[in-house]
């Protein structure tokens, strides 16, 4: 399937790239465009759009497109739910709701910095991700050393 949100990649379209692929759709297609052309290349495309105004993914409230995400594809995972409030604190500029906020924050800036190609960022933070996914399943199995 085709996935479509707006280019210049940060937390939240990071984070949702990294749970689709990983959780929901393992061959998804995933495409970058500006904010104002969203909506229509994915009527064009047939894409579902995701964390961008008018998408039916996107921010609800408190919620972020991840947590939104979470929610509307039922996904109980412990580890990942607790991921999820680091990327909600991380993207809704709540750092102070997470420990790691300010961390996941920073590392998405710099990726930003140092690979501004869409494609290129995620498939750089996506090992983060990983890694991050794997503490946090430690963290609420209470395993962490």
């Amino acid at each position: 399937m085709k996935w479509i949100t707006r280019s210049h990649v940060h937390v939240d379209r990071v984070a949702c790239p990294w749970l689709i692929s990983r959780f929901l759709d393992s061959s998804a297609e995933f495409l970058f465009v500006p904010k104002s052309k969203v909506l229509a290349v994915a009527e064009e495309e047939g894409a579902i759009a995701f964390d961008t105004p008018g998408a039916d993914l996107h921010h609800r409230g408190d919620l972020c497109t991840f947590d939104v995400l979470i929610e509307e594809y039922g996904l109980v995972d412990k580890g990942l739910l607790r991921l999820a409030k680091i990327v909600n604190a991380a993207d809704t500029d709540n750092l102070q709701n997470d420990p790691m906020a300010a961390g996941l924050e920073a590392i998405a800036v710099g990726f930003s910095l140092r690979f501004p190609d869409d494609f290129v960022n995620l498939e750089h933070q996506f090992e983060v991700y990983d890694a991050l996914y794997a503490y946090c399943r430690l963290d609420v199995a209470g395993n962490r050393s």
